[in-house]
């Protein structure tokens, strides 16, 4: 199987080497999770927390994602 035979791969020839002939055939998709463009990570904490230590973590939390981190 050739880089520019499979849909995906194609796109990331860097990633790849020439021979993909090891990479599995296509299969049946069980589940799927519908991503929407540009949407945020739910802000729901893993356990209580005060205000305080809340407002610093969205504050940090929007630095990195301005990083594009």
């Amino acid at each position: 199987v050739k880089v520019e035979e499979l849909p995906v791969v194609c796109e990331f020839p860097g990633v790849f080497s020439g021979d993909v002939s090891d990479v599995p055939l296509g299969r049946e998709v069980e589940f799927s999770i519908d991503l929407v463009p540009g949407t945020g990570p739910i802000s729901m904490a893993p356990y209580r927390m005060s205000a305080s230590e809340l407002k610093e973590l969205k504050k940090q939390l929007e630095e990195l994602l301005e990083k594009k981190f």
